[in-house]
């Protein structure tokens, strides 16, 4: 039963990442005296989607949905925001995709402990995941700028990949942390 439950939340995780890659983030401004706005915001809901699975259903399914949409995409799928094969390893945005992996396993292994079954905990257990993932970029861009591989400054690139997107990326955690509350519920997952 419990394999059942890994595979069918590897699954569901792997799809909401798929479909999260194509649906650009937004905020709806309610502003007074003013007709409510939407605020486009310089993300996607790919990363809240992958951890979402780890939230609701753990480490093993987050891990493996992270490797399933790692493979899809490196077998020349276009499923990253560049496109998509082999050739895409030696791009400076890989190392946040890489991340997928152990932020997946750390926010899932999280999300398990005792006591994780609020939108706090749960918001900053998806945070620790985002973390791990800004981690794994940026030591991507250091690496590549050390062996001299990006034809961009470092600062451009930490700017595009990592700072410009953070702040968005934050408050679609905070998402993640209530819509993985509701689901928990919904689920019986204790």
């Amino acid at each position: 039963m419990r394999a059942l439950a890994t595979w069918s939340g590897a699954l569901a995780g792997l799809l909401l990442i798929l479909v999260g890659s194509l649906i650009p983030a937004a905020l709806l401004l309610p502003l007074p005296e003013l007709p409510p706005s939407v605020l486009a915001l310089p993300s996607t809901w790919q990363v809240p989607a992958l951890l979402l699975c780890a939230l609701v259903a753990g480490p093993r399914a987050g891990v493996i949905a992270s490797v399933a949409y790692l493979t899809i995409g490196l077998v020349d799928l276009p499923v990253f925001h560049g496109g998509g094969g082999l050739a895409y390893v030696l791009t400076p945005g890989f190392g946040y995709l890489a991340g997928f992996i152990p932020a997946a396993w750390l926010t899932g292994r999280l999300a398990q402990q005792n006591g994780m079954n609020d939108v706090p905990r749960l918001t900053l257990a998806a945070m620790a995941g985002l973390l791990t993932i800004q981690v794994c970029g940026l030591l991507n861009l250091l690496l590549g700028q050390m062996l001299d591989r990006w034809n961009d400054p470092l600062v451009d690139l930490i700017f595009s990949y990592s700072l410009g997107p953070l702040a968005a990326q934050l408050a679609l955690c905070c998402a993640a942390g209530l819509i993985a509350r509701v689901s928990r519920r919904l689920l019986w997952v204790e």
